[in-house]
């Protein structure tokens, strides 16, 4: 697997798209009638959408295979070293058995 996905782009065009992305679904919630107060906690943050969508190329890159718990975990790993910035979003996405934690809804 070559870990190209990691280096797409810079973490702060990264963070930009995340960003444009969550402000687009807000927007389109609100307009749908929904009460942010309602919505936001179940939202990423910016930099877990970020996690996200490099996760999403690394899956991608291996052709859309599910990852195993192993590659998992070091799919994350490398987003983490690729993006230093990123090394506490995504150890705190990862819970105790190296997986994907789902967020609370």
């Amino acid at each position: 697997m070559s870990s190209n996905f990691v280096n797409r782009a810079s973490l702060e065009v990264l963070r930009a798209e995340a960003s444009e992305e969550l402000e687009t679904v807000i927007h389109e919630r609100c307009l749908a009638g929904e009460d942010p107060w309602d919505f936001m906690q179940e939202l990423p943050t910016v930099d877990e959408l970020v996690v996200y969508l490099l996760r999403a190329d690394a899956i991608a890159a291996d052709e859309g295979h599910a990852p195993s718990q192993v590659r998992e975990f070091r799919v994350l790993r490398q987003i983490a070293l690729a993006h230093p910035p990123l090394t506490r979003t995504v150890w705190h996405l990862l819970d105790t058995d190296g997986r994907l934690m789902k967020r609370a809804s």
